[in-house]
């Protein structure tokens, strides 16, 4: 059994400064042992990930959160770019074609492009969503998440989507596998996943943003 974050930003999304060797360190301090830098429409940081850890016991699983006219979907396993702006699903179709997983972030998450505001999950081939979304721990959208996971059988994971490298791990996943990518990809689809973690802090998520937006004037 391993825990896994599946959803970490670097500094190759347009949102975020982390550098990939502070998300590494953070990650094996909290005994992460699996990772994905899903960053926003690039594959660039998992890319970069996962030649700094080549001979690192810190798996890195390749990834990217694509923006699809409906909302967010992380491909999860797909090495190669995918264009954003493409109906949700076309965007998985292709996802497919990479034979990766098609995972929802945040899925009710109006404000944060949530797919399943929009869209209707029996009309997409969706392999997994996200129950326990660190900046959304308590409340209306991971509840709803978790249900619809419940009742539909839907495989259900937990992830930090940090955007900021002191927040990874701040939830995450438990996974029944092998420490590999083909195994990781199959226990998710299996549903050998269970969702755990805590929110992050509204108190440290907002002095973040103040410095972010700050910084980011004078870049």
């Amino acid at each position: 059994m391993y825990k896994m974050d599946s959803h970490i930003h670097s500094e190759y999304s347009p949102d975020s400064k982390s550098k990939l060797k502070d998300i590494f360190k953070v990650a094996k301090s909290r005994n992460i042992d699996i990772i994905a830098i899903s960053d926003h429409n690039t594959v660039d940081g998992s890319k970069e990930a996962r030649r700094l850890t080549k001979k690192d016991d810190l798996l890195v699983i390749p990834s990217i959160e694509i923006s699809s006219i409906e909302g967010h979907i992380l491909g999860f396993g797909c090495e190669e770019k995918i264009d954003r702006d493409l109906p949700a699903a076309e965007t998985i179709d292709l996802i497919h074609d990479q034979s990766a997983l098609a995972i929802i972030p945040h899925p009710y998450c109006f404000y944060r492009h949530g797919l399943l505001c929009k869209a209707d999950y029996k009309d997409l081939k969706i392999d997994a969503i996200e129950t326990k979304n660190a900046r959304f721990i308590v409340g209306y959208c991971n509840n709803k998440a978790k249900n619809l996971s419940k009742n539909e059988n839907l495989p259900s994971l937990g992830a930090s989507d940090a955007h900021y490298f002191k927040f990874v791990g701040d939830c995450y996943s438990k996974i029944d596998c092998e420490k590999d990518i083909d195994s990781v990809l199959k226990s998710i689809k299996k549903g050998k996943v269970e969702a755990f973690g805590k929110g992050t802090s509204n108190i440290k998520l907002s002095k973040y943003l103040f410095e972010y937006k700050v910084l980011k004037k004078f870049d």
